[in-house]
């Protein structure tokens, strides 16, 4: 897959518009002052004094600031002489942040990369330091490592976890009504008219965040559109506008009456608050969010089960390398941030992503004695499918993914229908596909 015509600055401008996609998003605004903005212009060390490393994120919830504290402690056994100062964003005010810092000049040393395009379009810029050759990086799959390069085939960032969407529902409820993971598209229609006629909301959701749709579409889609359709995408043999790409889109307006009152002023805290706190029964969400809703509610019982296909066949997850971290190329301290990145490589700092994010960590043998996510791991390992409007739809200005989710809103408005979504993506997308070998 090429890009027809989009040149790094135009395709980085629109990075910039894009809202947040997802990954641990949330999290306190009171953050976004600072972030993203950095010791670009930190004195080099001289003899044993500390090097001081900003780090930007958009994973601003408390799970990952307490993470990042294991880091250090981790880090320092190695590397004693390297402080880290983390300073995250709320998701959707990251891309922003950082196009701003980035063209200021103040950008941190250490940048947390949107996977796939929008990463790809800050590389093209000049803005981050190749690191080809950094020891660690060949324990990574090349799809992992391909979702950190610029479109000149360098390597630019180390994945730091992997996502997936899936269905979480809350066990105790189920039990309460006689309900099972279902096993069929039908048994999950079925579930969530037993779960409304007892007056529960079935699934928690809204339409106010437009990466929330696309990340639910991206959930509820591969049963639909199959497993090897971003495939034939890429190859220029299936279009967005295919009957089976809206007959994806159906299938989300179709569970429009299971969702909460009102659900177009929702957006993700409310979504996590009502699944949390047991107000809705059902939620596709990101495996980003297990820490955020465990921490709102410690005691709830999350099951987990595949997105069921409609016409029996293998139910389906959506995976991918959810964002990388590279340096900033005007960084005074490349030497020590390389160190940094060379750590994230490591098993020992897997395993932390792992036991605090709660997140897939890319790294081989990393581990975690959490159940929960041992079976988000084994789900991804599985039949898992790409996010399609993360790895393939992340292009064009704005980008065809910012095009869905735009559309997507104003289908749920009342604006659209399925089918005119999906032209307006594929109106989106003959701007910039070119298919690969083409």
């Amino acid at each position: 897959m090429k890009l027809r015509r989009t040149g790094a600055f135009a395709a980085l401008s629109l990075f910039l518009l894009a809202a947040g996609c997802g990954g641990g998003g949330g999290g306190e605004n009171g953050a976004q002052n600072n972030a993203s903005s950095g010791s670009g212009a930190s004195a080099p060390p001289a003899g044993n004094e500390t090097v001081k490393l900003t780090v930007a994120s958009w994973n601003s919830d408390q799970n990952f600031v307490d993470m990042w504290k294991d880091v250090q402690d981790a880090l320092n056994k190695v590397y004693p002489g390297i402080e880290l100062d983390y300073q995250p964003v709320k998701s959707t005010e990251y891309n922003t942040a950082l196009n701003t810092a980035l063209r200021t000049n103040s950008a941190a040393d250490i940048i947390q990369l949107r996977p796939y395009g929008a990463g790809q379009a800050i590389a093209d810029a000049g803005y981050l330091e190749p690191i080809d050759g950094l020891q660690g990086l060949d324990g990574f799959k090349p799809d992992q490592l391909a979702a950190a390069q610029g479109s000149d085939g360098k390597q630019y960032g180390v994945p730091i976890m992997l996502s997936s969407t899936q269905l979480f529902y809350n066990k105790d409820i189920f039990d309460k009504y006689g309900l099972k993971a279902p096993a069929t598209w039908d048994e999950l229609i079925a579930a969530a008219e037993t779960l409304k006629k007892n007056k529960v909301t079935p699934f928690a959701f809204g339409s106010k965040e437009g990466w929330v749709l696309s990340l639910t579409h991206g959930a509820i889609a591969p049963v639909f559109l199959g497993a090897d359709f971003p495939g034939k995408f890429a190859k220029g043999e299936a279009k967005v506008d295919s009957p089976e790409f809206v007959k994806s889109i159906e299938a989300l307006k179709s569970l429009t009456p299971y969702f909460p009152n009102n659900f177009e002023g929702l957006g993700m805290d409310d979504i996590r608050t009502m699944f949390a706190t047991g107000q809705a029964a059902m939620v596709f969400d990101g495996s980003f969010e297990i820490a955020a809703i465990q921490a709102l509610n410690p005691d709830i019982h999350i099951g987990i089960a595949p997105v069921p296909s409609p016409s029996g066949g293998q139910p389906s997850v959506s995976a991918w390398v959810d964002g990388s971290y590279a340096i900033n190329k005007s960084s005074k301290q490349i030497d020590a941030a390389k160190k940094v990145l060379q750590f994230m490589t490591t098993k020992e700092f897997g395993t932390i992503v792992l036991q605090k994010a709660k997140s897939i960590s890319p790294v081989a043998g990393a581990a975690s004695d959490d159940e929960l996510v041992s079976e988000l791991a084994k789900l991804s390992g599985g039949n898992a499918s790409p996010y399609f409007a993360v790895t393939n739809l992340g292009y064009g200005d704005p980008t065809s993914k910012v095009t869905l989710e735009n559309s997507l809103q104003g289908m749920f408005l009342g604006k659209l229908t399925p089918d005119q979504v999906a032209k307006e993506v594929q109106k989106s997308v003959d701007t910039w596909f070119k298919a690969a070998g083409k």
